[in-house]
């Protein structure tokens, strides 16, 4: 089970997610971003994050603490938007929170450099998840100390919005000309057999298992949780197999353009981490 934490004060909402994530302090000192189970979503895209999030985090990814959020709407009373108030109303309960990275900078395929080995990894698993969110317009990625991290999963595994043509998901193909991270000569065949080894029918069990019962229950053609749960598992266990043969990638490295001059210092320091010289 995810840890479970509880809202103790709403600092702020973040416009920039459609969902309208908001940033929360919790009694256990740590400051998340909240994705709120009343957002027009619906709890699908809470699903989405915890499948996606924990199963990035099992092939060696890194994706932020995910926390089981529990949320009272008064904290939010001082919330002066009447539409945000609407959504903190509605989303009293069971909430996803996600590690707030504090000084964390939004991820610009412009700007920093990122290996072609973790590049293919990212594709792939984007590939195994359906992700159609980390275009170069919207690359859902962010850079902390030194670091690339993973955010805002919701909008994957789409099949389960029409679990009577989910299975087909299988073989659906994943175009990744558009990725963020096409730029790096991404090449996800390469590690297609390291990673899709470790999708195992334990490891999947276990990630399913982490999605609370009450975001599964009362799903159409399903009678229980645990069924939901195996529907899930059984199509990424699937495609783990071979998605890699139905991944479309961008043509070849287009030609990078120089961080401004303010941001070299720190991605010249990157560099030298990343090829083990000194900082």
């Amino acid at each position: 089970m995810l840890r479970e934490v509880t809202g103790i004060r709403y600092v702020t909402p973040l416009r920039e997610g459609g969902s309208v994530p908001g940033v929360v302090e919790a009694d256990d000192l740590g400051t998340y971003v909240v994705k709120f189970s009343g957002a027009a979503q619906g709890r699908k895209a809470l699903v989405a994050e915890v499948i996606a999030g924990e199963l990035g985090r099992r092939l060696g990814l890194r994706v932020p603490e995910l926390v089981r959020f529990d949320f009272d709407p008064v904290i939010g009373l001082g919330e002066p938007d009447q539409e945000i108030q609407d959504l903190l109303k509605a989303s009293g309960g069971l909430n996803l929170g996600m590690d707030f990275l504090p000084g964390s900078l939004g991820f610009d395929p412009l700007v920093f450099t990122v290996d072609p080995a973790e590049a293919s990894r990212i594709v792939w698993f984007d590939a195994l998840i359906g992700n159609v969110d980390r275009s170069w317009r919207n690359p859902n990625m962010l850079v902390w100390h030194r670091d690339l991290w993973l955010i805002d999963h919701g909008a994957s595994l789409i099949w389960h919005h029409n679990w009577r043509s989910a299975e087909s998901a299988t073989a659906r193909p994943y175009d990744a000309s558009d990725h963020a991270l096409s730029r790096f000569d991404p090449e996800p065949a390469a590690v297609a057999g390291e990673l899709g080894a470790l999708v195992t029918e334990d490891l999947l069990a276990g990630v399913t298992g982490l999605v609370p019962d009450e975001w599964l229950v009362d799903e159409p053609g399903f009678d229980t949780p645990d069924d939901v749960r195996r529907a899930y598992a059984r199509i990424l266990g699937a495609r783990a197999q071979d998605v890699h043969l139905r991944i479309t990638t961008a043509p070849g490295r287009r030609e990078k353009q120089p961080p401004p001059e303010w941001l070299r210092p720190w991605v010249e320091g990157h560099a030298d981490k990343k090829s083990g010289g000194a900082e």
